[in-house]
């Protein structure tokens, strides 16, 4: 295998093994807690740390050599974890089956910060596209890192929910610590030819510091002609998904029962590993930034309809379809941010980005909860204006509310890739985007 396929199987096990203990323990403080209010802070406490710590987490892409940076953040993970493990076999459980516990917290923040430790890949990887593969492949590169994606999210609830079950917290972790310093060892003996990062010079020519160097970074987005714009773009596409966040399992648990509810989302789930594969095969064409509209365009177009009626195949479908056509867009973002903007910025910009992208949608559906249950669902009940004016077809009810929220936050993405589509950033980003020379690889 290439450098580059070794490191996507290694992140593949790093991110199955993250992820797996990120919702496991979700699942088990539910368990022991019955707490809602406590599965949702944990939730909250993962959005924001990401969307916090990515930004200088960039920067310590960019400043270090990739591959030390990934085995860096393996090792911060097996440290955390090992004192999470530690603090559990110390106290036992039941100081965790109080909310209100400050041992529970303590040992909650010590497994999310091994979490959160693994964040740092899904920056530095982006970034290893660009060295390690010529430019016109990358967009393949990129689908193959969405297709690794998919399979972590195909595989992850099913592994948590076993371990839960069968090892508590104490297997999950024994199984995190095993996995995670497989992943340690495997970066250690694999070679990549990277350069060795240099301090950016200062304004009057003298070797700079390395920092983090917010100002800097900004200025590199802007003078990309377009390139604020396509953030924005990717932000307010997230600030419409925070409502699959918060709504999505509460219209499905009104169509049918919660086992059956999993098995859908297994089914789902396999759209990211398709769409991977395709872009792998036949890239994203000549302009990855169409391709993003397009996507888009479709994406909401299937959002506006999929809960027309409280249909299971047409839910199916259209869960299908977001998780296919999710990838596409990622990939189309990566790529076009690997060819304008300059490498030794890359891991700084895909940390403002995933920061100002990820902010988005614990917002969205921070806020759309109340909205719906308040507003819509009235609005939608017997009695209700909407009820009374589109009922008779569309149907009545609560879960016809949450509903009417999906069909509105697709037709309102429709009209925004519209605009964007035909908006004067996206040619000026288009035209920047053919004329970038593209970044040498260490092929």
């Amino acid at each position: 295998m290439t450098p580059f396929h070794n490191l996507l199987a290694n992140n593949l096990v790093a991110n199955v093994t993250n992820f797996t203990v990120w919702f496991a323990i979700t699942f088990w403080i539910y368990l022991e807690t019955r707490s809602v209010f406590a599965t949702g802070l944990i939730a909250g406490m993962y959005l924001v740390l990401t969307a916090g710590l990515a930004f200088w987490l960039g920067s310590l892409v960019d400043h270090h050599r990739k591959k030390r940076v990934m085995m860096a953040s393996s090792a911060v993970s097996v440290a955390f974890y090992a004192a999470a493990l530690a603090l559990l076999l110390g106290v036992g459980e039941p100081p965790m089956r109080d909310v209100a516990s400050p041992t529970l917290w303590l040992f909650v923040s010590l497994v999310m910060l091994g979490v959160i430790a693994g964040n740092i890949r899904g920056i530095a990887l982006p970034t290893l596209v660009t060295l390690l593969v010529p430019e016109d492949r990358r967009d393949r590169a990129n689908g193959l890192v969405g297709m690794v994606t998919g399979v972590g999210f195909l595989t992850t609830s099913v592994i948590s929910g076993f371990l839960v079950a069968r090892t508590g917290m104490e297997g999950t972790l024994i199984f995190a610590l095993t996995l995670t310093t497989a992943a340690f060892l495997h970066l250690r003996f694999l070679r990549v030819d990277e350069p060795r990062p240099e301090p950016e010079a200062d304004a009057d020519g003298t070797p700079g510091r390395r920092r983090v160097d917010i100002r800097g970074t900004l200025a590199v987005v802007g003078a990309v002609p377009g390139l604020f714009a396509l953030i924005l773009f990717a932000t307010f596409n997230n600030f419409l998904g925070g409502i699959f966040m918060a709504l999505m399992d509460a219209y499905g648990l009104s169509l049918m029962k919660v086992q059956h509810w999993g098995l859908m989302w297994g089914a789902v789930s396999t759209g990211f590993i398709f769409s991977g594969l395709v872009i792998a095969r036949t890239g994203l064409g000549k302009s990855p930034l169409r391709t993003l509209m397009i996507v888009n365009l479709i994406a909401w177009s299937g959002a506006a309809v999929f809960t027309l009626q409280p249909w299971i195949w047409l839910l199916f479908a259209g869960t299908f379809l977001w998780m296919f056509l999710g990838p596409f867009a990622e990939a189309a973002e990566h790529t076009t941010l690997q060819k304008v903007v300059p490498f030794e910025r890359q891991g700084r910009v895909f940390g403002f980005a995933q920061s100002v992208e990820q902010a988005a949608s614990p917002l969205t559906a921070f806020l759309i909860g109340p909205l719906t249950q308040f507003v819509v669902i009235p609005f939608m009940s017997e009695g209700g204006a909407g009820a009374a004016a589109i009922g008779d077809w569309f149907g009545t009810g609560p879960a016809r509310g949450i509903a009417l929220v999906f069909t509105v936050a697709g037709v309102v993405g429709i009209l925004a890739t519209l605009v964007a589509f035909n908006s004067p950033q996206y040619r000026k980003l288009s035209r920047a985007y053919a004329r970038a020379e593209p970044e040498a690889t260490a092929a």
